[in-house]
C-alpha cells in the first residue's frame, strides 16, 4: 500500500492565509468530534445492556468495537485520500458518523447497534490518522500548536460527552433516554463535515510534489514498530478509562450520575494537558521526563481506584487524566519523528491501524474478566501491566531518531526527503490533498510503490 501527499504549502497571498485558517478551523472541528462516538456509551452503558439484553461480555465488545473500527477504517485513509481530496474524505466521513450516532441510537437490536456503531467510527477513524499529516504539510512550523489545538478540542469534546450524556438521558425522563443521549451528538459531526466542504479547491500542486511511500517498509524501522506499540498501549489505557471506569464506579457505590461527572473530571483534566504537552513535547530534553511523569500518575491513578475507590475518586480519575497527556505526546512525536508529511502520514496511519487492535483487546478482556470472576482485579492488572509496557517503550521513542533514516537503511531510496518525480502537470488540490495516487520512479525508470 502507498501513501500519496503534497509537500507543506506556505502562504503567500491572503486567499491562501484565509485558506489556511479555514483548514485550521475544520482540523479543531474535526477534533472536537474524534472521540463524542465513544465517550458517550460508558455513562449509560448499563442502560444499553439492559435495553439490548447483552451480557458483560457483550458489553465488553460493545466497549472494544469503536477501537477495533478505528483500526480497520483507518488503514482505509490513505487510499481514499490518493483518490479523494482530503477535505471530501473528512466531510463524507463526518456526515457518515452523524448518521451512525443516529442509528445506533435508534437500534432496537445489538446489531443494528453495531451497523450504527461502525457508521459512527469513521469520521474519528480517518480524522485520527490524516490530522497529523495535514498538520506536518499545511503548519510545518506550528505543529506543537496546531497538534495542541485539535488535541484540546478532541479533550473538550470528550469531556463534554461524558458530562452531558447522563443529565441528557435522565432529562428525557423515561427508560430510553439513553437514545438521545447517545444520538443527540451528531449535530456537531454535522458542523464539522459542513466546514470541509467549505474548503475550496486552490490550484499550484504539481504531480512533482506527489510521491509514494510504502507503508509496510515500516516494519524495518525499529522506531516505527515502538511507537505502534507504544500508542496501542496508551490507547489501551483510554479506552478502558472511558468504557469502564464509570460501571465500576457504579459498582462500588456511586450513582449514575456521579460516575458519569467523575469521567467527565478525567476528561476535562486532559482539556489543558493536551493544550501544553505538544509544546513541551518539541523539546527533546524534556521529553523523557515528561513520560515519566505520566508513567508516575497512572500507577498513582490505578492503585488509588483498586484499593481505596471511593476514599478520594476525584483524585485517582484527575490522575488518570494527567496520565492521558501521552496520547497528545505520541501524536506529537509522529511528525517529530518523521522528515516528511508523507512519512508522516504513513507512520500515523500504521501506528494508529495497529495500535488500536492492540488497544482494542483491552476493553474486551475487562469485559470477559468482569463476567468471568464478578470483579475488576484483572481490569487493574492488565492496566498496570500496560504501565510497565509504556515506561520501557518510552525510553526507545523519546531518542532523537527518524523513521525515514531507518527504513532506508533496509530499503534504500525508501524515504521521500529530496526526491521528486519527473512529470510536473498542474493539479487542482481542495484544501488539503490533490486527489491524485503517482508513482515514484527512480533513475532507471522503474516503477516504486
Amino acid at each position: 500500500m502507498t501513501r500519496t501527499a503534497p509537500t507543506s504549502t506556505v502562504p503567500g497571498t491572503g486567499s491562501d492565509r484565509r485558506g489556511l485558517v479555514l483548514i485550521g478551523t475544520a482540523i479543531v472541528l474535526t477534533g472536537l468530534n474524534l472521540r463524542t462516538a465513544v465517550n458517550s456509551v460508558g455513562p449509560v452503558l448499563e442502560e444499553i445492556e439492559t435495553a439490548l439484553g447483552v451480557s458483560s461480555g457483550v458489553a465488553g465488545l460493545i466497549t472494544s468495537l469503536p477501537v477495533l473500527c478505528f483500526a480497520a477504517i483507518g488503514f482505509a485513509g490513505p487510499p481514499l485520500s490518493a483518490r479523494f481530496r482530503d477535505a471530501h474524505v473528512l466531510g463524507g466521513a463526518l456526515a457518515a458518523m452523524a448518521a451512525g450516532l443516529v442509528l445506533r441510537s435508534l437500534a432496537g437490536s445489538f446489531w443494528l447497534f453495531l451497523v450504527g456503531t461502525v457508521l459512527a467510527m469513521a469520521g474519528g477513524a480517518l480524522g485520527n490518522v490524516l490530522l497529523p499529516s495535514l498538520v506536518k504539510r499545511y503548519f510545518p512550523d506550528r505543529t506543537g500548536l496546531m497538534v495542541g489545538a485539535y488535541g484540546t478540542a478532541l479533550s473538550a469534546g470528550a469531556a463534554l460527552v461524558s458530562v452531558s450524556t447522563q443529565p441528557i438521558a435522565d432529562a428525557v425522563g423515561t427508560e430510553d433516554g439513553w437514545r438521545w443521549g447517545l444520538g443527540v451528538w451528531s449535530a456537531l459531526a454535522l458542523v464539522a463535515a459542513l466546514a470541509w466542504l467549505l474548503v475550496r479547491a486552490t490550484p499550484g500542486v504539481s504531480r512533482a510534489s506527489h510521491v509514494a511511500v510504502r507503508m509496510r517498509d515500516l516494519v524495518h524501522s525499529r522506531l516505527a514498530v515502538a511507537l505502534t506499540v507504544f500508542f496501542g498501549l496508551q490507547a489501551m489505557q483510554a479506552y478502558v478509562i472511558v468504557g469502564w471506569s464509570a460501571q465500576y464506579l457504579r459498582d462500588t457505590g456511586l450513582s449514575a450520575a456521579t460516575a458519569g461527572l467523575l469521567l467527565g473530571v478525567n476528561s476535562i483534566v486532559a482539556i489543558p494537558v493536551n493544550a501544553v504537552v505538544p509544546a513541551v513535547t518539541v523539546r527533546p530534553r524534556a521529553q523523557w521526563p515528561l513520560l515519566s511523569f505520566f508513567m508516575c500518575c497512572y500507577v498513582a491513578g490505578w492503585i488509588g481506584l483498586w484499593a481505596a475507590p471511593l476514599a478520594a475518586p476525584w483524585l485517582w480519575m484527575v490522575l488518570l487524566g494527567l496520565g492521558l497527556g501521552t496520547f497528545s505526546m505520541v501524536l506529537t512525536l509522529f511528525g517529530l519523528r518523521a522528515r516528511t508529511p508523507e512519512t508522516t502520514a504513513a507512520l500515523s496511519t500504521v501506528a494508529q491501524g495497529w495500535g488500536y487492535l492492540i488497544a482494542g483487546a483491552g476493553p474486551l478482556l475487562v469485559g470477559v474478566l468482569r463476567g468471568a470472576t464478578g470483579g475488576y482485579d484483572g481490569m487493574f492488572v492488565l492496566m498496570l501491566a500496560g504501565v510497565a509496557g509504556l515506561w520501557t517503550l518510552g525510553w526507545l521513542v523519546t531518542r532523537p531518531r527518524f523513521v525515514d533514516d531507518e527504513v532506508d537503511r533496509a530499503v534504500p531510496g525508501w524515504s521521500t526527503a529530496g526526491r521528486t518525480t519527473v512529470d510536473t502537470e498542474v493539479l487542482e488540490t481542495a484544501g488539503a490533498e490533490a486527489p491524485v495516487s503517482a508513482q515514484v520512479r527512480p533513475a532507471d525508470g522503474s516503477p516504486r510503490g
